[in-house]
């Protein structure tokens, strides 16, 4: 079993590397080959923005049912073939219409994708190597967009259509690579789920009533909607907005603020997750929350124009960085979490439910962009004290855990304790 585990596994975080990959080819240059090369009205272009969230929140509600009862590798499937159609005719398409359809499409099938392989990974692992599982696959995720993004700028060109079309090319094979990779994977066997919880589930709407009934996943959403909302909702539009117009750096800058962001996420994943996974959860969660406090307030200091336009540049990088820490320490905590939080047969619904949480946190993010580029100071105001909420949201999730969801490290304390009382000699 550990065998087919550990096979499963290291397939699983191949393709989702490339498939990082792949979408780092698209994802910073989607406005530009909207609203530059196919020439859409400013507002359309950002329809397209629009259509890829709404495509994610369609989806969403719907699959978590879906994984929990046909299990997550056709979901997979299935899904990388739709955002494989989406985008290889988002790269064909010249008009509206089509690019907002393909968007939706496209959207749809990325969206659908997350929690299909983090169920994926939660049945390939054990709570006591979830968390490093969870760390990887952020890893790989990062490195693979921060990849793709840099060759895809080297590839594109306003100038060439073909340029953008042949990005939009490697990202649908990408995606149906990881097709390809998924159906050779060997699932270990899951629990079924038996036919009273089935019948359950249909009669509480796909068990969206049970979920809601449970206080702790409701408040962990909560939570997890603040922290989306207040960091990833922010990073190309408010905080984007407040750089260029407030802390007056050039758009150059602000790509390198993102590559350091980035570059902080690889860097850091791995140490950072040896100070993480022997601690308390809810305390790590609001530990970032005030890192994050950190970022704001050195990003508010970039806007005061003290020490010139070198200071300010080097205050703003250093709070995409901050943010990329923050984010490290994120990545082996809220993943797990959800799946010791779920109940037996339904960790595709919970881990759909979550994902929904972050696209709606993400649908309003730009939000922040009147705010950071008209009232700066109040904007950065407003997100310290959303980051101090983190930390105490944190704080009072942790009171709704119990000490295991909280803290694995004391069940693999438990295990390791037993092992060695069922090694003891037994007395003569």
């Amino acid at each position: 079993m550990t065998k087919v585990m550990g096979a499963a596994m290291r397939r699983i975080q191949a393709g989702n590397a490339l498939t990082a990959f792949g979408i780092g080819f698209t994802v910073p240059f989607l406005y530009v080959y909207a609203a530059k090369v196919r020439e859409l009205d400013p507002l359309w272009a950002t329809c397209t923005f629009v259509a890829f969230a709404l495509g994610a929140l369609l989806a969403l509600p719907f699959t978590g049912r879906v994984i929990d009862r046909r299990g997550p590798a056709p979901v997979v499937m299935g899904a990388a073939f739709l955002a494989s159609l989406g985008s290889l005719s988002l790269g064909l398409s010249t008009t509206a219409a089509p690019i907002l359809l393909s968007a939706l499409a496209l959207g749809a099938g990325q969206a659908v994708m997350q929690p299909a392989l983090a169920t994926m990974i939660v049945r390939c692992s054990t709570p006591s190597t979830r968390t490093r599982a969870f760390a990887l696959q952020f890893f790989l995720q990062n490195l693979g967009l921060g990849i793709g993004g840099l060759i895809g700028g080297l590839l594109v060109d306003e100038t060439r259509p073909g340029s953008f079309t042949l990005l939009f090319g490697i990202e649908a094979v990408m995606f149906l690579v990881l097709a390809g990779v998924i159906a050779t994977v060997r699932m270990p066997q899951a629990p079924a789920i038996s036919n009273a919880l089935a019948k359950a589930a249909a009669q509480t709407g796909g068990g969206w009533k049970r979920l809601l009934e449970h206080k702790a996943m409701v408040r962990f959403c909560v939570l997890g909607f603040v922290l989306f909302f207040a960091c990833y909702g922010q990073f190309e539009s408010g905080l984007s907005a407040f750089g260029t117009e407030a802390a007056g750096v050039s758009p150059s800058v602000l790509g390198f603020a993102l590559a350091a962001n980035t570059g902080a996420i690889v860097v850091a994943q791995f140490v950072v997750l040896k100070l993480v996974e022997n601690r308390r959860r809810s305390r790590v969660i609001a530990l970032v929350g005030l890192i994050w406090t950190g970022a704001w307030i050195l990003a508010g200091f970039s806007g005061l124009g003290h020490g010139g336009a070198t200071m300010a540049a080097a205050a703003f990088v250093t709070t995409y960085a901050l943010f990329g820490i923050g984010e490290a320490m994120l990545s082996p905590t809220l993943a797990p979490l959800v799946a010791d939080l779920a109940p037996e047969g339904s960790v595709g619904q919970y881990n759909s439910a979550f994902a929904l949480v972050k696209q709606m946190a993400l649908a309003l993010g730009p939000l922040g962009v009147p705010l950071g580029a008209g009232v700066p100071m109040f904007y950065i105001g407003t997100f310290v004290l959303v980051s101090l909420g983190i930390a105490w949201l944190a704080l009072r999730l942790g009171k709704q855990l119990t000490p295991v969801q909280d803290n694995p490290a004391l069940a693999r304390g438990a295990v390791a304790a037993e092992t060695a009382r069922a090694a003891e000699p037994v007395p003569a």
